[in-house]
């Protein structure tokens, strides 16, 4: 065997082997998916986890090996009941290691305007929370984390815009 060859050449074996140890080996991220969804009036739908003090944005975290946006879809049918089909990418924010958390990346996708006929179908379905509510841009601080708070202005304003932000903890780099 020509040993000048580089490794997946001539021992495709040896070059998945080396794969399989670097995927078992290297850090892997947490990643959560959110929608961003306002009505005609401009508000913004909030929801109230049970398991945490503050609201959040409908959405969760992705499963194993789950695109974002497929997780956006999941969570938001278990939690409201929405067929939700996807919209566009507005945020991606890296969330440094925070409490016992590693670090997360957390996406926002545009989830449009409710219709009141969609507004009507909400309905908790799984447990995991309490309220939802559809909330003024400038009162969504008083129920979210600041950094959320700032993720979701910034989601607001790519929506507006037509661009897709890039956030460190809710603001821009």
């Amino acid at each position: 065997m020509n040993s000048d060859l580089p490794l997946y050449e001539r021992d495709p074996d040896a070059w998945q082997a080396y794969l399989a140890e670097g995927n078992r080996t290297q850090p892997r991220k947490r990643v959560s998916a959110d929608v961003l969804f306002r009505d005609e009036a401009g508000r913004i739908l909030l929801v109230d986890p049970r398991y945490k003090p503050d609201w959040d944005l409908p959405g969760g975290m992705a499963e194993a090996n789950e695109a974002p946006l497929s997780a956006a879809r999941r969570e938001v049918a278990e939690e409201l009941g929405l067929d939700y089909g996807g919209g566009r990418l507005l945020v991606v924010d890296w969330v440094a290691p925070h409490g016992p958390w590693d670090d997360v990346l957390a996406f926002v996708f545009d989830g449009g305007v409710i219709s009141p006929r969609d507004r009507v179908g909400i309905r908790l379905l799984d447990g995991e929370l309490s309220e939802y509510r559809f909330v003024a841009p400038h009162d969504v601080g008083r129920l979210l984390r600041p950094y959320v708070e700032s993720r979701v202005r910034e989601a607001l304003d790519a929506a507006r815009d037509g661009t897709v932000r890039y956030l460190h903890g809710g603001h821009s780099v």
